[in-house]
């Protein structure tokens, strides 16, 4: 081995003995109480929960996914073993175990294992909170003293008696139990041993010294009690349905909790596939030695990572712990009070129900399905509960995949119809009933937003539109998504799923889009400098200029496009906005063409306070000649409008600096006379001129036109910082300044940091 070899093991060594094995125990503590606990709310062996906890920990610990899940007996599935072994008795629910853990593996096998991802996390976090609320009602009756009733309505009708008959010991210890669970996490100093744990003993404690007459755990003949699995007997539909069931919600409840996980941890991410596979081998060898079935746990998963775990080390030790544990010390636990477990049982049932979901589902209009799905594992049965929430989720989604928003509105001479959605034959009432407001021998114009129209709703349109214009209508349609309906008349197949939107080039030229190919086919225009005078004089000799003798009709066929598909998108915007403006930036850069702010910082209305001038140029307080007109709009935007942070943005090839470095293609006479303004308003770029003379070339610049254009945006930002109030609000921390360069050939945009402009990288999705 060579030394750089050793050194990595020995340094991975040290992480395991310095991270995972103290969050190994902390598990382990946790695990022991969790796991005799849910082993008596499924009414199995108290050495089964053990058992599950065992290989749990040390098969899918070892051979799983997830660096720091924690696998083991799981009280989502303790009303399913529970009606299992009501069924079929202990050891055929352990062949049941093994015939769902075959199936995951398989399942793993042939790399299913995000298909499981597909169920929603709104009928799987309802299925925990009704499951919480049958454990949590069964679990209370033991509290009191009493006994559970066979369904969580009898539960609930027999709880008063329950109330006021029982006061004995158990009572007292499932209080005292309770007590603890509620107070310990609310004491810093006592955290570094888990709460479960600590209820158990305080429970016991009390019960011991005062010789309570109480039930004790019988964990008689430890490991060695447990029988080994037999096949079921009865319907072999039912059993099927049964493995099924297990393999499914143990599996689901797995994966989505390994998913979690990785938000847990910075170390490598899950293998959802690989740990599918553990959990199938997990379950074969459990039930086979006569535990619960295993699926990974939230809260050992969380205790395990926040206790500091770095590797599956401490899931595999956990396990061992518990064997450890149990073959040492399982005297120990015939100590404990099942009054006090169950008691430990209602309080992890009640916080089954976890607000915090809910709070999440609302904003995505899922809670309707946790609530039913919740209401039906209460109410009728585990297996019922999950496939009605899904079924509800299954319908839900197929609305929202259906939607359809259907207006129908006068416009002036003529009326307007939108249509946005999904148009199929669910729809066809509502847009039915909207064109009977269409009055006869209307101009209509029908703008359709669809990604998807079926045969029905195709005939639906179509034949209303035929009927309309037999009447004397006229109907313009509109299609600013596929062309479903236009492919219809002609007979072409279009492709039957929903297609992406298309992406309108609104931001392209007006002689690119009258050129009609892709604009990628097309060569670049060149950019003109600065005018020379001799053009003005061609200009007024032909009376206009080739660009200007398309200039109104380009503007007006522009505002028409915009009329037509724009507008309808953004006016409800506008109309919130025509009541004031509040934009969160004021934006200093060029007159130039090329630049289009809002493009090249993806803003829209409302966002940018804009000036713009030749060159983003801004004159020095009581600078010669003198211009208010900039300094006029910056007053505004901070005094009246409030804005708080300024933006200049310079860009590559700018005339202005190309004006400056005196390389105007006319003779200097002729500009002076030529542009007697133009030249006094490149005085006030004087002084970017001098900085750049005393500045440095770096090995990036691309030539002295390109240094000179970014040195020109950071002396703009000096210049406005010679204005003695803009200055006074720069030094409280009112403003702030900042500096972008936008390259025109790369279309890439700088920012300025500490006088040196670097790329800004590319957002990244998904």
């Amino acid at each position: 081995m060579t030394e750089s070899g050793y050194s990595s093991t020995k340094s991975d060594w040290r992480s395991v003995l310095r991270h995972d094995v103290p969050a190994s125990l902390v598990v382990f503590l946790v695990a022991v109480p969790l796991s005799l606990g849910i082993a008596v709310a499924s009414g199995a062996p108290i050495a089964a929960g053990l058992v599950a906890a065992v290989v749990g920990g040390i098969v899918a610990g070892a051979l799983g996914g997830s660096a720091v899940q924690v696998s083991g007996p799981a009280a989502g599935l303790s009303l399913v073993v529970a009606d299992l072994v009501h069924t079929y008795g202990w050891r055929a629910t352990c062949m049941i175990t093994v015939m769902a853990g075959l199936l995951q593996l398989l399942l793993g096998l042939v790399r299913v294992a995000r298909a499981a991802l597909a169920v929603s996390p709104a009928v799987v976090h309802g299925m925990l909170a009704g499951v919480g609320v049958v454990i949590a009602l069964s679990q209370l009756h033991i509290v009191l003293g009493g006994k559970p009733q066979s369904s969580a309505i009898e539960n609930l009708l027999e709880l008063p008696s329950q109330v006021v008959n029982n006061h004995g010991h158990a009572v007292m210890v499932g209080v005292i139990t309770i007590a603890a669970l509620l107070v310990w996490n609310r004491l810093p100093r006592l955290r570094a041993v888990p709460a479960p744990l600590a209820a158990l003993l305080i429970g016991a404690v009390p019960a011991t010294v005062l010789g309570w007459d109480i039930t004790r755990v019988d964990l008689t003949g430890g490991f060695s009690s447990l029988e080994g699995p037999v096949l079921p007997a009865g319907d072999w539909h039912a059993i099927v349905s049964s493995v099924l069931l297990v393999a499914l919600l143990a599996g689901v409840e797995s994966l989505l909790t390994c998913v979690a996980s990785d938000r847990m941890h910075g170390g490598p991410r899950a293998d959802l596939d690989r740990e599918l596979t553990a959990q199938g081998a997990a379950n074969v060898i459990s039930g086979a030695l006569g535990g619960l079935p295993v699926s990974g746990v939230v809260v050992r998963t969380t205790t395990n990572a926040r206790a500091g775990a770095r590797s599956r080390w401490s899931t595999v030790l956990h396990g061992a712990w518990v064997l450890v544990f149990t073959l040492a010390f399982g005297w120990a636990i015939t100590l404990i009070p099942m009054e006090a477990l169950a008691a430990l049982l209602l309080f992890i049932g009640v916080q089954m129900v976890n607000v915090g979901h809910v709070r999440n589902l609302r904003g995505h209009g899922e809670m309707p399905v946790y609530f039913v799905t919740m209401a039906g594992v209460v109410l009728v049965g585990l297996a019922e509960g999950v496939l009605a929430g899904l079924g509800l989720a299954a319908l839900l989604a197929l609305r929202r995949l259906t939607w359809l928003s259907v207006q129908a509105r006068p416009d002036d001479d003529r009326w307007r119809v939108v249509v946005t959605g999904s148009l199929t034959f669910l729809g066809v009432p509502r847009l039915t009933e909207a064109l009977r407001a269409v009055p006869g021998g209307a101009a209509v114009e029908l703008d359709l937003h669809v990604d998807f129209m079926d045969n029905a709703a195709f005939e639906t349109l179509h034949n209303w539109r035929l009927e309309h214009e037999r009447a004397g209508g006229t109907v313009d349609i509109d299609e600013l998504h596929d062309e479903w309906y236009s492919a219809a008349v002609r007979g072409t197949r279009m492709f039957p799923a929903k297609s992406p939107f298309r992406h309108d080039r609104w931001w392209l030229p007006w002689a690119y889009r009258r050129s009609g190919p892709h604009p990628g086919e097309i060569a670049p225009i060149p950019a003109p400098a600065l005018p020379s005078p001799t053009s003005e004089g061609r200009a007024s000799e032909n009376g206009a200029s080739g660009g200007a003798a398309h200039a109104v009709p380009d503007l007006l066929k522009g505002a028409q496009e915009f009329q037509r598909r724009t507008a309808p998108l953004v006016r409800p915007l506008l109309t919130r906005l025509a009541r004031g403006q509040a934009p969160s930036h004021l934006f200093i850069t060029c007159a130039d063409s090329r630049i289009v702010p809002n493009i090249i910082t993806a803003s829209g209305p409302g966002d940018l306070f804009t000036v713009r001038n030749i060159g983003n140029l801004v004159p020095r307080h009581r600078a010669a000649p003198h211009d208010d007109s900039v300094m006029a709009s910056i007053e505004y935007a901070v005094g009246v409008l409030g804005v708080r942070k300024i933006t200049v943005c310079g860009h590559s090839g700018c005339g202005a600096m190309v004006a400056l470095l005196g390389e105007i293609p006319a003779a200097p006479a002729e500009f002076d006379s030529g542009f007697p303004a133009l030249r006094g308003w490149l005085r006030h770029g004087r002084h970017t001129l001098a900085r750049f003379v005393a500045s440095e070339s770096t090995e990036d610049d691309a030539g002295p036109l390109d240094r000179l254009c970014r040195v020109n945006v950071i002396q703009q930002l000096e210049n406005l910082r010679s204005h003695p109030r803009l200055d006074a609000l720069l030094r409280s921390g009112e403003l702030e300044l900042s500096g972008l360069y936008f390259d025109i050939g790369s279309a890439s945009v700088h920012l300025l940091q500490q006088e040196r402009f670097t790329p800004v990288p590319a957002l990244r999705t998904g």
